[in-house]
């Protein structure tokens, strides 16, 4: 992932929609793809990846915030 300069709120708001996608188009449709197919052990698997890609954003998110201080 490319590294982005946060100047404004706006910035920062679209920083956030953009990585959301991401996660969205990657870990969501490989949940989305494990539920169809009703693997009780890939979907585990692939809630938990999607759990994991939200908290690495999130902290990234903060360390790029507490950076700042």
């Amino acid at each position: 992932m490319e590294t982005r300069i946060i100047d404004s709120r706006n910035d920062f708001a679209q920083s956030a929609i953009d990585r959301s996608n991401a996660i969205l188009m990657d870990q969501g449709s490989e949940l989305a793809t494990a539920a169809r197919n009703g693997n009780e052990a890939q979907i585990g698997e692939t809630a938990q990846a999607l759990g994991q890609a939200i908290v690495d954003a999130l902290i990234e998110a903060f360390d790029g915030l507490a950076g700042d201080e």
